[in-house]
């Protein structure tokens, strides 16, 4: 199947074809179409699987089209949780929408001028991508008219809802009119997301995507205990040393330990910063900047960069500290084997937290490979039994866990040797996500 197969606006495939997109992933075939045609839809997917594109490509199909309603109030409205989702999702738009020379947006999101963002509006504007609370903020001004929106999106539904954005989506919601489209993503349908689901579509096609359908490369997942703090840092300076990684991202649990950890791969003469939220929104933007230009080599992030990076040269992930929601597991090993190349996610736990690997292999439904490095075995059993040794079992085995869906090729034993991307083919526009 190709994109021209979904009745996508000939403008908008020509931008796809450009920038060397071909083949829709299984989402986007699914989503597209319907959309297009106008239904709501309940859409659950994973991480990677490219569900940005599969409610922007028919979004700026609409807005291909000039509209007649009054007034300058956007057309397509998308919320966002974190702000570097809602940046990702407003570039990707102006990516794929490049040939529609009269498309105006806006991206509303905290920490970033008032003024500017109030200037934005002050004129027609057809596609807003905002966080719930900033978007309120304007609504409280009076400087937002939704009285010719067409299409609301809530992309990653489950988290807005996890950061205690219902009221706002609640208060959103009730201000647009009745019939518009309503278009929900969520990694989950369930629960108190699928009861505001149920409240605010209008006989929406459910589409779930398993998880084994996700598209890109192949990522190597594995698993190293640790006795301690110390421990930990040891692991790490190997895995840094030996890994032969482009780029990395190490996820830490708190804010200050981010900057600390920075600043201490800085004076071991690794190009490093941090990400989190407490920083300036300009400081938060030079530094993904910094990053995406090959600047900064390693990132020390929270989970505020787990859903808002997509850098394809990440070759690396490392879980310094494990996260906080089993889902978010998920979110931070995406941020490498994107675009189609392969990447490696290894993952620190003391041994005492055992419990808390088990939850995230629950919510993945399978086991993560656990490993050792010879030298620096953990003294300490896990509360079930020790490590499982990886691949063939020797000391220094690491295993080769890939993602389900991931597709085949050649495993990659051990972190000596092992490659950066393969490749820069793409295939599917795929989507981004953070905390």
């Amino acid at each position: 199947m190709h994109f021209s197969d979904l009745g996508i606006a000939p403008t908008i495939l020509r931008a796809l074809e450009t920038a060397g997109y071909t083949s829709p992933t299984g989402v986007q075939a699914e989503a597209i179409p319907a959309a297009i045609a106008g239904r709501d839809l309940l859409v659950s997917a994973q991480t990677g699987s490219g569900k940005t594109a599969a409610f922007l490509l028919p979004a700026l199909t609409k807005l291909s089209e000039r509209s007649t309603g009054k007034g300058q109030g956007p057309r397509v409205l998308v919320l966002c949780p974190t702000r570097e989702l809602a940046q990702q999702v407003e570039k990707n738009a102006l990516e794929y929408g490049k040939d529609l020379r009269w498309l105006k947006t806006a991206c509303l999101v905290g920490g970033a001028s008032f003024g500017f963002q109030t200037r934005a509006l002050s004129r027609p504007i057809d596609l807003i991508v905002a966080t719930p609370g900033r978007l309120m903020d304007h609504m409280r001004s009076g400087r937002i008219d939704f009285s010719r929106l067409e299409m609301l999106v809530l992309d990653e539904a489950d988290r807005m809802l996890d950061m205690g954005f219902i009221e706002d989506i609640e208060t959103i919601v009730k201000a647009t009119p009745a019939e518009r489209q309503t278009v929900l993503f969520s990694a989950t349908l369930d629960g108190t997301v699928g009861r505001m689901a149920e409240k605010m579509t209008r006989e929406p096609l459910r589409i779930e995507i398993a998880r084994s359908e996700t598209s890109g490369g192949t990522i190597e997942e594995h698993l190293l205990y640790a006795d301690d703090l110390n421990h930990k840092h040891r692991l790490l300076d190997h895995i840094l040393k030996e890994s032969g990684f482009d780029q990395c991202v190490i996820f830490s649990a708190t804010k200050s330990y981010s900057e600390e950890l920075a600043d201490k791969l800085s004076d071991q003469g690794y190009s490093a910063a941090c990400l989190h939220g407490d920083m300036p929104q300009s400081w938060r933007n030079r530094t993904l900047n910094d990053l995406r230009r090959g600047r900064i080599k390693i990132l020390v992030a929270t989970d505020v960069a787990a859903r808002g990076i997509d850098v394809p040269t990440i070759t690396h992930v490392v879980n310094f500290d494990l996260p906080k929601q089993a889902e978010d597991y998920v979110h931070r090993i995406g941020r490498t084997g994107r675009a189609g190349r392969d990447g490696t996610a290894i993952t620190l736990a003391e041994s005492k937290e055992s419990h808390k690997v088990r939850r995230i292999e629950q919510y993945l439904k399978r086991s993560i490979t656990e490993g050792v490095i010879e030298g620096m075995e953990p003294t300490r059993r896990p509360s079930k039994g020790g490590p499982r040794r990886g691949g063939n079992g020797k000391p220094g085995g690491y295993g080769n866990q890939r993602r389900p869906g991931s597709g085949g090729g050649n495993s990659r034993g051990g972190y000596q040797g092992n490659r950066g991307p393969r490749s820069n083919e793409r295939s599917a526009p795929r989507s981004t996500s953070s905390q």
